[in-house]
């Protein structure tokens, strides 16, 4: 049974409960925010895109924080735990544990990212999640899902004295053959026989499959056949089959893909040998569709919050151009004041420019020696080390080398070449958008997911070679930089062709730049490179979380 759907209405009893500790709601609700609820649980991709919509408004924090919330559930449920715990851990960062009316959101918060948790079977933190969640919660309903949360961890983890603590404790507090009596029963029944083998757990698991029929708790039913189902199987195969095909029927009735996915397996084994095969195909058709849906689900999430990003930078850009027409006139009109004043001070005006063209030239000679040297330091850095660096990052994640000795040796070799400052060159036949996507995939490892958007032949047809050279090295000096650096979970490049030219946009959620941020060596040869080719490089520093980069460039 998936897990997460027992308590699925944990968030939604913590943040409704937000607007009724007074009379007056604690915010008024943006447009974006009532238009994301509308959607909640009908099309959850809407929901989640005018979710994201009131935390890049940023206008009340409690809002935020219960947007970044829903936001989490949305992803958990769409099996994208790790981005789920992302959301989460920054709605934490919008509520204030002194302010009484962020309590209930607090816990809301902390039961979701003790779920996930779960979810990933990283027990110990759910259970410490669950206890936070407990401290800030104020309302009952809300308590019993925490503490049943709890008792489910513990109860996973192996540790079944304590799970049975929680749901004697559960059983006592709640009324008399309700459906919070029939789940606490059904629970601690099954946590007995799990402690002792030999427990005859049948008479208050049908206790509890009884008052959930007579209660038509569907969901509660589903849970019932799951129980029952273990049970049997170590004892009549009859009737865990009996069980097996009522568990089955019923995850289809509440539309459960995860729980019809995880009662085949059953099935399968205690089918007759003439139905397995139809159970089996069955199995590997819908492990393959929820499969399909989640990693659809995940890049529509990613996409969404890169979308969202992407306008904050084009409105930044439009401002950005105002700025400089407006430059340009009060140039122009400087200019000519200048004309005039050139009429009347020929003479002072003449022996300014000579000075100042003196000056002129000596810094020229300076910068001249200056780009000879960096022209070395350049290739040392971005040719070789960089080089060693993203074969470092390949094999960090090849199962079948000794990585620790081969990264040591490496890593030396990576110290010792920064000392080289010849650089020979050679031919590539490998066409050069599938060299690009081979140099930016290989940083991406289990904790940081790359995108790659845009990176096709036509993309770069016209651009010249000398281009090509210069832009490879400073795509691969951003990767490095991402990898040393940002500690990134997802980064995003994405290529476009303008009326001028071209583009590529690389964004990523890691630390982002700091206030005191100085270039390296690496970040000054990539803005020497770039405009070496006429481009120019921005740096998005008021984002927040993360860092965006444009690249742009001319084809010709």
């Amino acid at each position: 049974m998936k897990k997460s759907l027992y308590f699925s209405l944990v968030s939604l009893l913590g943040l409704l409960s937000c607007q009724k500790e007074k009379p007056k709601p604690v915010f008024t609700a943006v447009a974006d925010y009532k238009k994301a609820e509308s959607f909640l649980y009908r099309r959850n991709d809407s929901a989640f895109f005018y979710f994201n919509k009131v935390v890049a408004a940023k206008k009340d924090s409690l809002q935020v924080a219960m947007a970044l919330n829903q936001m989490g559930v949305i992803q958990s449920e769409a099996g994208d735990f790790f981005g789920a715990q992302e959301s989460l851990l920054a709605s934490l960062n919008f509520l204030h544990k002194a302010n009484p009316r962020d309590r209930n959101c607090l816990a809301s918060d902390y039961n979701e990212l003790g779920l996930t948790s779960f979810n990933l079977k990283d027990y110990r933190p759910a259970v410490a999640f669950f206890d936070s969640a407990a401290i800030y919660s104020d309302h009952k309903p809300l308590q019993s899902v925490i503490l049943g949360n709890k008792a489910l961890a513990y109860r996973d983890m192996g540790a079944y004295p304590q799970a049975l603590v929680l749901y004697r404790k559960a059983l006592s507090s709640t009324q008399k053959y309700s459906k919070d009596y029939a789940r606490s029963l059904s629970n601690m029944a099954l946590t007995k026989w799990l402690a002792d083998p030999g427990y005859r757990a049948a008479p208050e698991l049908l206790l509890a499959l009884g008052i959930r029929q007579r209660e038509n708790d569907l969901w509660g039913l589903n849970a019932s056949y799951v129980h029952l189902t273990r049970y049997y199987s170590a004892i009549n195969r009859d009737s865990a089959l009996y069980y097996a095909l009522r568990w089955y029927a019923a995850a289809k009735r509440v539309n459960s893909p995860d729980d019809q996915l995880e009662a085949l397996p059953a099935l399968i084994k205690l089918s007759p040998k003439g139905k397995v095969k139809a159970y089996f195909t069955k199995y590997l058709q819908l492990a393959d569709s929820i499969q399909r849906a989640r990693n659809a689900a995940k890049n529509q999430f990613a996409l969404i919050r890169y979308d969202a990003e992407k306008n904050k930078a084009d409105k930044l850009e439009l401002q950005k151009q105002n700025n400089e027409k407006r430059y340009q006139i009060v140039k122009q009109q400087i200019f000519l004041a200048g004309t005039l004043l050139v009429l009347f001070g020929g003479s002072a005006l003449a022996l300014f420019w000579f000075r100042k063209r003196k000056q002129r030239m000596e810094l020229e000679a300076q910068n001249r020696i200056n780009e000879s040297r960096l022209q070395t330091s350049k290739k040392v850095h971005d040719v070789v080390a960089n080089g060693l660096y993203r074969m470092m990052s390949e094999v960090e994640n090849r199962q079948e080398v000794d990585r620790d000795a081969l990264l040591d040796k490496i890593e030396v070799l990576y110290e010792k070449s920064r000392d080289i400052s010849y650089e020979s060159s050679r031919h590539d036949e490998q066409a050069f958008h599938d060299k690009i996507a081979e140099i930016i995939f290989s940083f991406a490892t289990p904790g940081t997911e790359v995108i790659l958007v845009g990176n096709d032949e036509d993309f770069w047809r016209d651009v010249k070679e000398t281009s090509r050279y210069e832009l490879e090295h400073i795509l691969q000096e951003l990767m490095v930089n991402m990898k040393k650096h940002s500690g990134a979970a997802a980064v995003v490049l994405k290529m476009e062709t303008t009326g001028e030219g071209r583009k590529v946009l690389y964004s990523d959620d890691g630390v982002g730049l700091k206030n005191d941020f100085r270039p390296n060596n690496g970040l000054t040869n990539t803005g020497n490179r770039i405009r070496s080719i006429g481009g120019d490089i921005n740096f998005d520093e008021h984002t927040g979380k993360g860092l965006r980069i444009t690249l742009s460039f001319p084809v010709t």
